[in-house]
């Protein structure tokens, strides 16, 4: 036994130095078995090589393999990719502005939008928000290009109450003379030059007439501001070096004579830089706030009524009836007429015929009429009614005095109620083609006049006279300026 121990120990140490045994772990159980003989195993390891021997050590039960996980290279996992907005789309031209945007004038005044005016031009937009309904719906019923709506922001910033010193009034800036040509009521009682609907209409007809006279949109826009007959003479003075040039492009050439004032050369890069500004406000840092467009129904009532009346009818707030019905000038419909129709928002006409014929007969008269005495004078009538002169003269715009301010005796004025009177606009002689020194407040002292004369026949008081001219006694000389207004 020892003899064989010792000859297997000699070949254990052979074939472990060969590498070719693996010896058992020791956590493996070991079951006793006859070894073979010394003799043998050392012919079969001869023969066979030490890669073949496997293992001298008794038979056990193989370890299970320990999993090894397989190293994969991680693939990386991408975080859903946040929606994209969509680009915005280009705004849509219907007039032509790509080929004038890069213009010099056009620039000036896209910066001068964006940035100088920018207020007054977020109040613009705002205010276009609740018109432009109504007037792209004009302009293109009357097939001219929806951004012709930009020719009312540049003349009054869409205000229906605009007025200039030149006596052009409301949001498209009609002279007197011009917008009774193509259809408006201008007078003492009513100016349509400021409803939104009946001005815009107007605009519409003066510039297809202008546009079919000169063949192009611009020359149109520039007739509209300067007038045509200037346009006309300048494109004949300036016929030959033109040649060749048409369209929109002989507004620009035309701009760089002499033949235009200045206002009406920068009047078409102005209406351009108010379209780039106006249809992508973003782009140029400004914030617009939108409001309700407006829209309206239609109530028909007599003459001579009350708008404080025509509100309780409706039932809606004064303050909202005249912002409906800017051209009514003096809180009543015209004393003599017609009936006229007037302007609501919209569901205030359901009823309104039952509700305005249930009112009291008395809140339905809106002036009463006094004849003149000898001696009377309007600051006295005006006092005694509870009116100021200035007021009662907006009844009464017919009436005649004496030289010493007094009124004629035997005449008819025109005596409101108070809330007529409160109703009515503070505004000039709708009559006037131009504003001139009178129209502007100032009088100039004549032969015999008086402070009181002067304060008579303006409906004003001789204090106040003193007041507005810093006048320190009544004392006035013959060719002196006075403000009376």
């Amino acid at each position: 036994m020892a003899g064989s121990r010792w000859t297997l120990g000699v070949a254990l140490c052979l074939l472990t130095a060969c590498g070719g045994v693996r010896l058992p772990s020791r956590r493996a159980a070991v079951v006793p078995v006859a070894a073979p003989a010394a003799d043998a195993v050392a012919t079969e390891a001869q023969a066979t090589g030490p890669a073949e021997v496997l293992s001298l050590a008794p038979a056990v039960e193989p370890e299970p393999p320990v999993p090894v996980a397989e190293t994969v290279a991680p693939v990386p996992v991408e975080s859903p990719a946040e929606p994209e907005e969509p680009a915005a789309e280009p705004p849509a031209w219907d007039i032509a502005v790509a080929p004038y945007e890069s213009h010099a004038r056009v620039e000036y005044f896209v910066k001068r939008f964006s940035e100088n005016a920018k207020e007054s031009f977020e109040v613009a937009l705002e205010r276009q928000s609740r018109y432009a309904p109504m007037m792209t719906a004009k302009l293109r019923a009357g097939g001219l290009p929806e951004d012709m709506i930009y020719l009312s922001l540049i003349e009054s910033w869409y205000d229906p109450n605009a007025y200039s010193r030149a006596a052009a009034v409301g949001m498209w800036q009609f002279m007197t003379g011009t917008a009774k040509g193509v259809g408006l009521r201008v007078d003492w009682w009513l100016d349509e030059r400021r409803d939104p609907v009946r001005s815009t209409e107007a605009a519409v007809a003066f510039l297809n007439e202008l546009r079919e006279g000169f063949g192009s949109l611009y020359l149109a826009a520039a007739a509209y501001n300067g007038g045509p007959g200037r346009v006309s003479r300048g494109l004949a003075q300036n016929a030959v070096s033109f040649e060749g040039t048409e369209g929109d492009d002989l507004f620009f050439a035309l701009a760089e004579t002499k033949s235009l004032r200045a206002e009406t050369r920068d009047y078409v890069p102005k209406l351009i830089a108010a379209a780039l500004v106006g249809k992508e406000p973003a782009r140029y840092g400004l914030e617009v706030r939108s409001v309700a467009p407006f829209e309206w129904d239609s109530v028909q009532v007599p003459n001579a009524t009350p708008l404080a009346a025509v509100a309780n009818g409706a039932g809606i707030p004064l303050d909202t009836l005249l912002d409906y019905n800017p051209h009514v000038l003096r809180g009543m419909t015209p004393p003599t007429g017609a009936r006229v129709w007037l302007r609501v928002p919209l569901g205030a006409a359901d009823g309104f015929e039952a509700r305005f014929g249930a009112l009291d007969a008395a809140e339905r008269v809106a002036i009463r009429t006094v004849v003149t005495k000898d001696g009377d004078y309007i600051t006295a009538i005006a006092k005694k009614h509870g009116l100021t002169a200035k007021q009662l003269n907006w009844y009464n715009p017919q009436a005649t005095r004496l030289k010493n301010g007094n009124l004629h005796p035997g005449q008819r004025i025109l005596v409101p109620r108070v809330d007529v009177a409160l109703a009515a606009r503070d505004v000039p002689n709708p009559a006037i083609e131009r504003y001139g020194s009178s129209a502007s407040g100032l009088h100039v002292v004549q032969r015999g006049e008086s402070l009181s004369v002067i304060a008579r026949r303006n409906g004003t008081s001789v204090k106040e006279l003193m007041r507005m001219n810093r006048l320190k006694s009544d004392k006035i000389r013959i060719g002196q300026k006075l403000r009376v207004r």
